[in-house]
């Protein structure tokens, strides 16, 4: 319940409450929560309320707030759910309510690092596939761990921002031709869940499984935009570089964990057990919908809730060996992608590496982004009561190489 008039196709409605960064014209950026259409402006409301730590709204990033850990979270939430649904709080919110088309977004976080993991054992075994015909379609460890790669930091960017196509070595035929360097030929997306760390760790020690919610902050929606010419040929035997280090995108606002308290679910069921370290006593699957859309046209839905490997234990995995956590760290789930027909999370699964293009509603067919090509990818999850919420959008179009 809430005093807010929400319209039905509101971004947010009174329970996501995502946090993200924005500016009006002529002020600096700051921490707000969106709600319905609008930004609730958290500092000035958090100053003359008098509450603690009211400061760390007033940042141009959210890693203040994320730093300040768990409990801080819980009760800020907690302040923000009573603002939107008591009447008696009405007077001294609405002053604060800033409509979502006057302010600019930004990037919400500071990124520390970025990791990118490749949990989906359906895209796993498609890129096997096409990457690899003569050889297993799973690396012999894939059941064993989750694998990953570190990404580029300095090349995650806010939903919006343009996306130039990158150049790099690639064959211009198959196994055994010629190697040129120029653009992309191959340009793709991939769908995937980004979740924020905010609770650093000691270098040297392990986060547990069991320790998830007192690290993660949230979850953004990425796309980790892929070069697959330049993927293919590069790839072996480090994995990913040049062909996924040009650009991630991630969407403006923030959704935190326990506004997905809905949508948890198990895992699938995993053989080989699992080690030690990746025991999960709490279910931390996740059941959010995806939906990927090629300039306008709906083309893919893919499911998180059939990630082999959770986010729990993701997390565990990248600390197992004693690395550090840092506050702004982002790791993403890798491509989703399901088993079942439309729901491929990239377009080298969707058109199987372009031998079967799709048709848009305009009647022109893509197998790969072309220049001026608009990728928008949305998602939804279980609310409470049966809702279902949305946790917001990440878009980007391709520029020509320059």
């Amino acid at each position: 319940m809430t005093w807010l008039d929400l319209a039905d196709d509101a971004p947010f409605d009174a329970w996501t409450l995502p946090y993200g960064v924005f500016s009006t014209p002529g002020e600096e950026p700051r921490v707000g929560v969106a709600v319905g259409s609008w930004v609730l402006d958290l500092a000035p409301l958090a100053a003359v309320e008098g509450l603690d730590g009211a400061h760390l709204f007033a940042q141009r990033t959210l890693n203040p707030f994320l730093a300040a850990g768990w409990r801080a979270w819980d009760a800020v939430r907690g302040w923000v759910l009573e603002l939107v649904a008591e009447e008696p709080r009405r007077e001294s919110v609405e002053p604060h309510l800033v409509p979502l088309h006057d302010v600019e977004l930004h990037l919400p976080f500071a990124i520390a690092d970025y990791v990118d993991f490749y949990a989906s054992q359906t895209h796993a075994e498609n890129v096997g596939q096409l990457f690899r015909p003569d050889s297993p379609a799973l690396p012999a460890a894939w059941r064993h761990l989750p694998i990953g790669y570190h990404g580029r930091a300095g090349t995650v960017v806010p939903s919006g921002t343009p996306i130039v196509r990158p150049s790099g070595l690639r064959r211009v035929g198959g196994a055994g031709s010629d190697v040129e360097f120029g653009p992309s030929l191959r340009l793709d997306i991939e769908a995937e869940a980004g979740f924020v760390v905010g609770t650093p760790s000691p270098l040297g020690s392990r986060v547990p499984v069991g320790a998830f919610e007192e690290h993660v902050f949230g979850m953004v929606l990425v796309n980790d935009w892929s070069a697959r010419d330049i993927q293919s040929f590069e790839y072996v035997p480090l994995g990913p570089f040049l062909g996924k280090s040009f650009a991630t995108s991630v969407s403006p606002w923030v959704v935190p964990l326990a506004a997905l308290a809905h949508a948890r679910v198990s895992p699938p069921s995993r053989s080989p057990a699992v080690a030690d370290y990746l025991r999960d006593e709490e279910p931390w699957g996740l059941d959010v919908d995806f939906e990927v859309s090629w300039n306008g046209t709906v083309v893919s839905r893919p499911p998180l809730r059939d990630l082999y490997w959770t986010p729990a234990q993701q997390l565990a995995h990248m600390t197992v060996n004693g690395a550090s956590l840092r506050t702004g760290d982002l790791y993403a789930s890798g491509t989703v992608s399901g088993p079942r027909p439309g729901g491929s999370g990239c377009f080298l699964e969707l058109t199987w590496n372009g031998a079967e293009p799709v048709t848009l509603a305009d009647g022109s067919q893509r197998s790969f982004l072309e220049d001026g090509d608009t990728v928008s990818i949305i998602a939804t999850a279980p609310g409470p009561d049966g809702t279902r919420l949305r946790l917001g959008e990440v878009t980007g179009a391709i520029a020509p190489s320059p």
